[in-house]
C-alpha cells in the first residue's frame, strides 16, 4: 500500500468510515454526520474493533457538537448524544475512555474537540507501531528459530480494526517486513467472518501468505505442530489479565496451552481496565440471533431453534503467555497486571 490504511478518518465536516459490511468485494465509504448514523455504523459493524471504534467515538463528539449547533440542540441535548454514542457497545473499554477524554474538551468548542479527537487517532497510530515492534522482538527472541514462523490470529486486527497499522496485525506485518513470516493462518471468525472477509483482504493486499481457515480447525491445526505462536488483539483487558476477544479466541489460548506454544495479546496500553478486576466483570455482547441461525437471510436452523450468540469470550489471563503493548512486553501469570507499567 502507498498509504496506510485509515478505516476512520474525518474529511471535512463529517467522519469517514471505509464500510466493513461491503468487503471484500466492494470498498465503500459512508459519510457520517448525524449521531443516529454514527451509533448506526458501530452497532452494525461498518466499523469495528476497539481502537477503530474508539477513534470513531472521539470524533462522534464533534458531530453531537455539530448537529446540536444546526439543530439548535441544548448543552442537556448534545450530552445526551453523546452518552448514546459512548454507549453503543458495551464491551470494548476503548469507546468510553475515548469519548471521555474528548468530552472534557467541550465547552472549547468543536475546533478543540477536534484536535483531541485527532490526537486520539495519531496516539493509536503510534502505539500500533511501537507494539508491532515489540511484539516480533519479543517473538524471535522466545521461539530462537532460522527460519520464518508460521502465526495463527483470530478475527480483525489490522488497520480495518485500529485508527491504523494494527494490534496482532501489526505484529504480524512487522515480522513480514523483516522477512520473518512463512505465513498466517486466519481463523473465517464465525458468525460475521472478520477474519476471511477482513483480515485476508488485509493480508492479500500486502502480498502476505495466508491460509483462511475454519474456527473449528483452529485447535487441530495447532496441535499438529503448524503453528509456531498465535497472535491475538482484545477488547478489553482485566486487572489481571483476562482478556476479553472476538468469541472463539479462548480455545486458542487453551490449544496453545497444551501445545506449549505462545498465545501473545497485541493491545494498545487504552485497551487495559484496571478499574476492571477479572473478566468476570465484563459485560460480554449479546449480538442478534439472526447472525447465527441465518446465512444470507436464508434460515439455517429449525423454526423452534434459538441462538446464543456472544460476541466475545474471556481468556484467563494464565493462559496468556504474554502481554504486548506500545510500552513492550509483559510476560503474563495469574494476577494484578503492575499498573506503572500499564498506565
Amino acid at each position: 500500500m502507498t498509504r496506510e490504511l485509515r478505516a476512520v478518518e474525518w474529511v471535512g465536516d463529517a467522519l469517514a468510515l471505509i464500510d466493513q459490511t461491503a468487503l471484500p468485494h466492494r470498498k465503500e465509504v459512508l459519510r457520517v454526520a448525524d449521531v443516529d448514523a454514527l451509533v448506526d455504523a458501530i452497532r452494525r459493524l461498518v466499523v469495528r474493533g476497539a481502537p477503530a471504534i474508539g477513534a470513531a467515538g472521539a470524533y462522534g463528539v464533534a458531530i453531537a457538537l455539530l448537529q446540536g449547533e444546526r439543530e439548535g440542540w441544548d448543552r442537556t441535548r448534545i450530552r445526551a448524544e453523546i452518552a448514546r454514542i459512548r454507549e453503543a457497545r458495551p464491551t470494548a473499554v476503548n469507546l468510553a475512555v475515548s469519548v471521555d477524554r474528548v468530552l472534557a474538551r467541550l465547552d472549547e468548542g468543536v475546533t478543540a474537540v477536534l484536535e483531541e479527537a485527532v490526537a486520539v487517532q495519531r496516539e493509536d497510530v503510534e502505539a500500533n507501531h511501537a507494539l508491532g515492534a515489540h511484539g516480533a522482538d519479543w517473538l524471535l527472541k522466545r521461539l530462537d528459530e532460522d527460519r520464518p514462523l508460521r502465526i495463527l490470529t483470530h478475527c480483525n486486527t489490522g488497520a480495518l480494526a485500529t485508527a491504523g497499522w494494527g494490534t496482532a496485525l501489526g505484529v504480524i506485518r512487522e515480522l513480514h517486513a523483516r522477512g520473518r513470516l512463512e505465513t498466517v493462518y486466519a481463523d473465517e471468525t464465525r458468525p460475521l467472518l472478520q477474519g476471511s472477509r477482513l483480515t485476508a483482504w488485509e493480508l492479500a493486499e500486502e502480498g502476505i501468505a495466508h491460509y483462511v481457515q475454519a474456527d473449528g480447525a483452529a485447535a487441530g491445526t495447532i496441535l499438529r505442530g503448524e503453528v509456531d505462536a498465535a497472535v491475538v488483539g482484545a477488547d478489553r483487558i482485566a486487572g489481571n489479565g483476562d482478556t476479553a476477544n472476538k468469541v472463539g479466541t479462548v480455545g486458542i489460548a487453551l490449544a496453545c496451552a497444551h501445545a506449549g506454544i505462545p498465545f501473545i495479546v497485541a493491545a494498545p496500553t487504552t485497551t487495559v481496565d484496571l478499574a476492571t478486576a477479572s473478566g468476570a466483570e465484563i459485560t460480554i455482547e449479546l449480538r442478534g440471533e439472526d447472525e447465527v441461525l441465518e446465512w444470507g437471510g436464508i434460515r439455517t436452523a429449525p423454526a423452534a431453534s434459538r441462538g446464543h450468540n456472544p460476541a466475545f469470550d474471556v481468556t484467563p489471563g494464565s493462559l496468556v503467555t504474554a502481554l504486548v503493548t506500545e510500552r513492550g512486553v509483559l510476560e503474563v501469570s495469574s494476577g494484578e497486571l503492575p499498573a506503572d507499567h500499564l498506565s
